[in-house]
């Protein structure tokens, strides 16, 4: 694998990290700036809202800009955001300083994606989409747990000026190991709005909206189930997500060889199997160690759709796939709200601290419905291969030889 995937990796390391780490400093941040805990909530939801808005309006705007010199602007507005953050005087201008951070968010990870796949032979493509991937799952790992521990000594704005460095090395490491990536001929912001439109990137968008809910749905209360549920003391909690990065990083290290296998098949082994091990959970979390091992298959099976749903998308969209691609994150931080609202609303509504699990098992469910309705819909239920990522200038006399139609 080229070393500029090892850039893109710590980049999504640096973005794992500032994503996932509030929810561990929320009670330190909500003591410090004198305010509650559910209302330092909203700074979680703050970071999802710049992510919504920031994927497409960003990836539009850079349509024209070399996609190398892009990736590196995203990070400096990713470091931006943070050191704001950590700097921030009050709850407003930290509200502000996390919608800030959160808007580089889904460009970075759809225009990295594109060149990705752009670095590899074709038969190698989501293998190289997936090991991007594997910094988000491994921040989950190390660098929440690590995050959370420092913001607990030295304080919780300690957090974000380390990640505020980790973004300024990411932005090194794309200007040293980045090749300089030519724009293709005949693409443009009109272009990328068509391909937008394209029917299977569509349903690729909702099956990522349905199927990610479904995950949400029960990781937003995860803490809460194995410690009302499973009986694990509060500790404990650390642990018990650090098996779900676990599995997190299980799954995109296998999705990417069995995506350039065989996509659609998958994503629908992923999605059916998501469903089934959420209703399993229902069932398991009132065992400890049976709940632990469901806990880790969620992260795996969960996060093995990424990849063929990422793949799906800029496969779909042709000669145009970067607005797709980001519109893709857009998709799984609206499948995050939709899924923690639902299950929330479940619990709300009296049926207990494991009923998100069968939420999450119907959106799963849903989101399957609709990847076979596209892959019906597909003319041969396999879609074409991106031009703009087949055809990358590091690649071209391999795809030269490749039957990329």
């Amino acid at each position: 694998m080229p070393l500029a995937l090892l850039a893109l990796a710590v980049a999504a390391f640096g973005i794992g990290t500032t994503e996932f780490v509030m929810m561990g400093l929320l009670p330190a941040v909500a003591e410090d700036l004198g305010t509650s805990v559910p209302t330092a909530g909203h700074l979680v939801s703050a970071y999802a809202i710049g992510v919504v808005i920031g994927a497409p309006l960003l990836t539009a705007a850079g349509v024209r800009v070399p996609r190398r010199r892009m990736l590196i602007w995203l990070m400096a507005l990713f470091a931006v955001g943070n050191l704001a953050s950590a700097l921030a005087p009050g709850y407003g201008t930290l509200l502000a300083g996390r919608v800030l951070a959160g808007l580089p968010h889904g460009a970075f990870f759809g225009v990295g994606a594109v060149v990705a796949a752009q670095l590899v032979a074709p038969e190698r493509r989501a293998r190289a989409v997936a090991t991007m991937f594997l910094g988000l799952t491994v921040a989950n790992i190390f660098g929440v747990p690590a995050g959370t521990a420092l913001g607990h000594e030295l304080g919780w704005r300690a957090t974000f000026l380390v990640v505020t460095a980790i973004g300024l090395l990411a932005m090194a490491a794309l200007w040293a190991l980045v090749p300089r990536l030519p724009l293709e001929r005949g693409g443009g912001l009109g272009g990328e709005l068509r391909a937008l439109a394209n029917r299977q990137v569509v349903l690729g968008l909702l099956t990522a909206v349905f199927g990610f809910a479904g995950v949400f749905a029960v990781y937003s209360y995860l803490a809460k189930t194995v410690t009302e549920v499973t009986g694990l003391a509060d500790s404990s909690v650390t642990w018990v997500l650090a098996l779900f990065g676990i599995g997190m990083t299980f799954g995109a290290f296998v999705a990417g060889p069995l995506t350039d296998r065989a996509l659609r098949p998958t994503l629908y082994g992923s999605l059916a199997a998501l469903s089934v091990v959420l209703v399993l959970f229902h069932y398991t979390a009132h065992h400890t160690w049976a709940a632990l091992v469901t806990v880790t298959v969620i992260g795996a099976v969960g996060f093995m759709t990424t990849t063929p749903l990422q793949m799906l998308v800029m496969n779909s969209a042709h000669a145009a796939p970067t607005l797709a691609s980001a519109s893709n994150h857009s998709a799984f931080n609206l499948a995050n709200a939709a899924g923690a609202w639902l299950g929330g609303a479940a619990i709300s509504a009296g049926w207990g601290w494991t009923s998100p699990t069968l939420v999450g098992a119907g959106l799963a469910l849903v989101g399957l419905v609709i990847a076979l309705v596209a892959g019906a819909l597909d003319r041969g239920g396999r879609p074409r291969v991106s031009r703009i990522v087949g055809r990358s200038p590091i690649r071209r006399k391999a795809a030269a030889h490749a039957d990329i139609r």
